[in-house]
């Protein structure tokens, strides 16, 4: 799905206020922090709750494996000033032959409501649209998650109604509403700001 630029962990994204990289080895404990928290780790399909001490050593694995190959991209959300420190992440995954993929993010408590989700989601969606052959982007939030819905909302999804997905570490299904975004409406909200390449 993604090409070779963001096969190699050197890659990166820059927007005002965070750094959006490869998740590293040494990543683990502050990941495993903020994940921790049930406020964060119940609203995903795919966190474990409680979540086990090899478990970000395990996530940091498979994400760089299939960063590696590029078949989606999973980038740590770091503050510019602290680039060693994720606060939360960012991904595209599960490109079909449809030309979609899917969209999932989380963030530490402690940095909710300052906009960093949607500042770093809008980031990768723009990367996606702007190097890959992707036509849509599909979303999903629970419905008792306000703050995600708010982050659709903001990015521009549109809502395309309510099912179950699979949600392995909730044990089952997990009821959601669904969302996605299409490259021709992308264009419109995204295509003045384009993510900036650092040099290194």
């Amino acid at each position: 799905m993604f090409p070779e630029i963001t096969h190699d962990d050197v890659f990166r994204l820059e927007t005002e206020r965070l750094w959006l990289r490869w998740p590293r080895a040494s990543d683990a404990d502050e990941i495993r922090g903020h994940v921790a928290d049930p406020d964060v780790a119940l609203m995903t399909a795919s966190i474990p709750h409680p979540y086990g001490p090899y478990d970000a050593d395990a996530f940091i694995k498979s994400a760089r494996e299939e960063n590696a190959a590029g078949g989606g991209l999973h980038l740590v959300v770091t503050p510019k000033n602290r680039p060693n420190e994720p606060i939360g992440l960012v991904s595209l995954h599960g490109a079909d032959r449809r030309g979609s993929a899917t969209l999932g993010f989380w963030l530490g408590k402690s940095y909710w409501g300052q906009g960093f989700t949607t500042e770093a989601a809008r980031a990768l969606i723009d990367l996606a649209f702007g190097i890959t052959s992707l036509d849509r982007i599909v979303s999903s939030a629970r419905p008792d998650n306000p703050s995600s819905l708010h982050v659709h909302d903001k990015l521009g999804f549109r809502h395309i109604g309510r099912g179950a997905l699979p949600a392995p570490a909730r044990g089952g299904e997990m009821e959601v509403e669904l969302f996605e975004l299409k490259r021709g409406e992308a264009h419109t909200l995204f295509g003045a700001r384009r993510p900036r390449f650092p040099s290194s």
